[in-house]
């Protein structure tokens, strides 16, 4: 219970307004568009690894090459693409990108779909978070052009079947679905009790730390234990913990 209580206190102080200025869901909230919302959050979420500063002056220079209009960009980006130049980083070069928005183009464009129905689709044939991405994943290899993609695309988009925490896809879900004062909710196809924690190195150690995660290892397996355990604090939402989890690591940094 006195866990329980401190996650709870952490949660409060931390999903306020103030979080979203230094967090890439920045980049959503300053939108109104849904589409442009879908997008612009698929985008900010795929590049948030490494140093936040890096990859936020990324999406900054992405989302100008946009003109600050994602969805239009998208459904005119087969004789506009070129417009994106320079956006590399770490892994992931210019290409790659480039690759993705074509692949968007097609979903939005020519399939007549959208990132909301594709995740849909997933989730209401199979009714779990990592058959759902793995249609996701499934869509976006079959569409690339294999033979001018690097490396870098297969990172920006993760393949589940290889088992990592898919901490990037399982933040959009958490910005997608959940509507609190940070996150905008704007999906409602899966529920919120069913969304899972995106895991990074910090979220592991502090879960560690206070007990809440037994597995070693940093893995999908891990997501699903750690989940799980969160539940019995808030079965309806348990990924609101995520920002208490962050709090705690705020609070408990490594000496």
């Amino acid at each position: 219970m006195k866990l329980q209580n401190r996650l709870n206190q952490l949660v409060e102080l931390y999903e306020k307004e103030d979080f979203i200025k230094d967090d890439p869901i920045n980049f959503l909230h300053k939108l109104k568009n849904k589409n442009d919302i879908e997008i612009t959050g698929f985008l900010a979420s795929i590049f948030a690894y490494g140093k936040r500063d890096l990859f936020i002056n990324v999406l900054e220079q992405l989302f100008s090459q946009m003109s600050n209009e994602p969805y239009k960009f998208i459904l005119n980006c087969e004789k506009n693409i070129e417009k994106i130049h320079n956006i590399d980083y770490r892994f992931s070069k210019n290409v790659d990108i480039q690759q993705i928005l074509l692949i968007l183009n097609k979903l939005y464009k020519r399939d007549k779909s959208s990132l909301e129905k594709l995740f849909a689709y997933g989730w209401e044939k199979y009714g779990s978070v990592a058959d759902m991405l793995q249609i996701v994943c499934d869509y976006f290899y079959s569409n690339v052009d294999e033979k001018v993609v690097t490396p870098g695309f297969y990172h920006l988009i993760p393949n589940p079947v290889k088992g990592s925490p898919l901490k990037r896809m399982n933040m959009y879900l958490r910005w997608m679905v959940r509507k609190s004062v940070v996150d905008l909710g704007i999906w409602d196809f899966i529920p919120k009790s069913e969304l899972l924690i995106p895991l990074d190195v910090h979220v592991a150690r502090i879960s560690r730390q206070i007990g809440l995660l037994k597995r070693s290892s940093n893995d999908f397996k891990a997501v699903l234990e750690l989940s799980n355990n969160l539940k019995q604090f808030d079965s309806n939402d348990p990924i609101k913990y995520d920002f208490a989890l962050f709090g705690y690591g705020v609070n408990n940094p490594i000496k």
